[in-house]
């Protein structure tokens, strides 16, 4: 980095923020701390480790920024932000933490987006490479921020990394890069569906290798990538990571070479077989051996509020997709879990971030669903989705647990996946999550229900 006598600006104090100023104190680099919140999340931590660093809270100041070299910008914040825009004009650099974390870092990147199921990708090559005894740090928009993570040891970095941290990045130059799907989302931030993709795209800038899902069109890079993608899902063939029928049974393959009989995942659901098939595109061009791969894919659970099995009460299989907070996920779950004849009854609603809920009606239609709806948005996803599902209401998560068991039958299955943020109800998913938890464990089992 180049030496100067300016100061560098950290907008957000959040745990993003917090990283960064860590890793500058580090570095003796000079830094000012701002935040547009007036009591923002780690005031007091933040005051007891840099006593004597400029603290501005509440409206931006366009005169601080302009007085510093760098803006380092959390996620949560735009980028347009009057003042932050006003500060670009003038040519001052924005970047965000991974843009900081690519300088510094010596080892290859792993780089994970994707509209869903980033977090178990990401944590499915972390454990890839853990079974191979590489040396690796996993973490990003998932647990660890990126900058805690960087240490002289570490053999691969395996990263989730969200649209807002892509908007930042001028080059990650990934040792291998992919986007596992895209669909609606955080378009309460953007402006339209083409900037949310754009954003999205940058993961792709300078990676050596680049993995692509063959059945999403939009995760494809431009014409003008260097490198050449390698495709995961659908049927295998060469160059890809994909699915071969042999005697009755399916494999999940390289190229036309059965690797794993899919019956032996212990992740459920058709979502999680591409979520496998894109661990192992990237694992291999990350040069993780295949026979840990496999041994990782024999072993591996899935995470806690991604499609999680919960419990069976009267032979009603119940799951938890607390982390499900747009159609994307919802659609995925559904389609992974629905098994005809049998119901699936969907608990849904919340905060719907600017989505369109009309694009649940294809999956419904093919995968019928009974909706218990909650949240604030449960009467638009109702209106939406009339004439493709039936639906109730329900005031309370105990409210929907209680009214999805009475719905059904020995053999069906209730799936809590929200399509929605969760702030209109709970502290977060991970509490949406945890009171569905505990709302199915204390379900009674009902004499005549499958006992």
């Amino acid at each position: 980095m180049i030496a100067t006598n300016r100061i560098k600006a950290i907008i957000g104090t959040g745990i993003t923020g917090l990283s960064v100023a860590r890793f500058l104190a580090q570095q003796k680099l000079a830094f000012v701390l701002l935040d547009t919140r007036l009591s923002p999340p780690n005031l007091e931590k933040i005051k007891s480790e840099f006593p004597n660093v400029q603290l501005e809270l509440g409206e931006l100041r366009s005169d601080t920024l302009f007085n510093c070299d760098e803006i380092i910008l959390s996620p949560g914040v735009a980028a347009e932000t009057p003042a932050i825009a006003a500060a670009k004009a003038q040519g001052i650099p924005v970047i965000g933490d991974i843009e900081l974390f690519v300088r510094y870092a010596k080892a290859p990147i792993v780089a994970i987006t994707g509209s869903n199921a980033k977090s178990t990708v990401t944590t499915l090559v972390g454990e890839m490479a853990k079974t191979a005894g590489i040396k690796v740090a996993v973490g990003g928009n998932l647990g660890t921020p990126a900058l805690e993570l960087l240490a002289d040891d570490i053999e691969l970095y395996v990263m989730e990394l969200s649209s807002f941290q892509l908007e930042t990045v001028s080059k990650l130059n990934a040792k291998v890069a992919t986007i596992l799907n895209i669909s609606a989302d955080h378009l309460d931030r953007y402006t339209d569906m083409r900037a949310y993709i754009l954003a999205k795209l940058r993961v792709y800038f300078g990676a050596e290798h680049i993995v692509v899902n063959r059945n999403d069109v939009l995760t494809h890079p431009p014409l003008a990538a260097n490198a050449k993608p390698i495709y995961f899902g659908g049927k295998a063939d060469f160059g890809s990571f994909g699915l071969i029928e042999d005697e009755g049974k399916t494999y999940l393959a390289k190229n036309l070479k059965p690797l794993l009989d899919a019956k032996e995942l212990k992740i459920s659901g058709k979502h999680n077989v591409d979520n496998a098939l894109a661990a192992l595109a990237l694992g291999d061009a990350a040069g993780i051996p295949v026979d840990a791969m496999i041994e990782t894919l024999k072993e591996f659970r899935g995470l806690h509020h991604r499609c999680e099995y919960v419990a069976t009460k009267s032979g009603v299989d119940f799951y938890n997709d607390s982390k499900g907070t747009n159609i994307g996920a919802t659609v995925a779950a559904i389609a992974g879990l629905s098994r005809p004849p049998a119901q699936l009854i969907v608990i849904a609603g919340g905060e719907g971030k600017g989505q369109d809920f009309k694009e649940l009606n294809p999956t419904l239609e093919k995968n019928p669903c009974h909706l218990v709806l909650i949240g604030r948005d449960a009467q638009l996803i109702a209106d939406a989705v009339k004439g493709h599902a039936q639906c109730s209401f329900a005031n309370s998560m105990q409210d929907a647990v209680q009214t999805a068991y009475e719905l059904a039958k020995s053999g069906d299955a209730v799936l809590l996946s929200p399509a929605c943020a969760s702030f209109d109800m709970f502290k977060n998913y991970e509490d949406r999550g945890e009171q569905f938890c505990a709302q199915v464990l204390a379900l009674q089992d009902k004499t005549g229900r499958g006992l």
